[in-house]
């Protein structure tokens, strides 16, 4: 029997890779404030966290980086939520592996939900997931849900539908990934092809190099 009852799947980093577009989004949105825009070197750590918080750490006010996020994806919609996002290689296949052994999963995204659905259905992924998981509005803060409250609820939308979430595992490259799961002890894998640091996998229970290291280290 697998390890692991259940997967949460990051998405940013983990199975898709939209950075070719957001730089050019984040040009425009800072270029509209009349700030210098981030260098494309920068780009990594816009990806994965929360973007109203890295927006502040920009130099932008609570306020400014609430509407910022909202010009952003607006930019987003217009181009389209799919457009200039590539899925990573190998990544595919693990996902129907872990189906096809009747192991349920889930995403458990920062990514907006509605951006979620639209990119695995694009790539006709959504069919893979048990069910799905983005961050949706969250009234607390004006911006969106921060990661471990995503987790949660993909635990929760998976117990709802009969699978036994008693020993989760998430696939993630980010510190906020590990940061999020450690809210309910949840064991990470760090996918070394995202865009985290070496040392943001600080935590984690294994580190893999590419999907095929990582479908046997949950088939196995």
């Amino acid at each position: 029997m697998p390890e692991f009852s259940c997967v949460l799947w990051d998405v940013d980093g983990v199975i898709a890779d939209a950075s070719a577009g957001i730089l050019p989004r984040l040009r425009e949105v800072f270029t509209s404030y009349g700030m210098q825009p981030p260098a494309p070197e920068e780009l990594a750590r816009w990806i994965g966290p929360p973007m109203y918080e890295s927006f502040q750490r920009s130099g932008m006010t609570v306020d400014q980086s609430l509407e910022a996020v909202a010009r952003y994806r607006e930019l987003a919609a217009r181009d389209g939520y799919a457009a200039s996002v590539a899925i990573y290689p190998g990544v595919p296949e693990v996902l129907r592996a872990v189906r096809d052994a009747g192991i349920p999963q889930s995403t458990a995204s920062s990514k907006p939900e509605n951006q979620v659905i639209a990119i695995l259905d694009h790539y006709e992924l959504k069919d893979l997931f048990t069910v799905v998981a983005g961050s949706l509005p969250d009234p607390r803060t004006g911006g969106n849900e921060d990661k471990a409250t995503v987790i949660g609820r993909a635990l929760t939308l998976l117990q709802a539908a009969g699978a036994d979430v008693s020993r989760p595992v998430l696939i993630g490259d980010r510190v906020h990934d590990l940061e999020g799961a450690a809210h309910y002890g949840i064991p990470v894998i760090f996918a070394e092809w995202g865009f985290g640091e070496p040392d943001e996998a600080e935590g984690a229970i294994l580190r893999v190099s590419s999907a095929a290291d990582l479908s046997r280290e949950l088939l196995s």
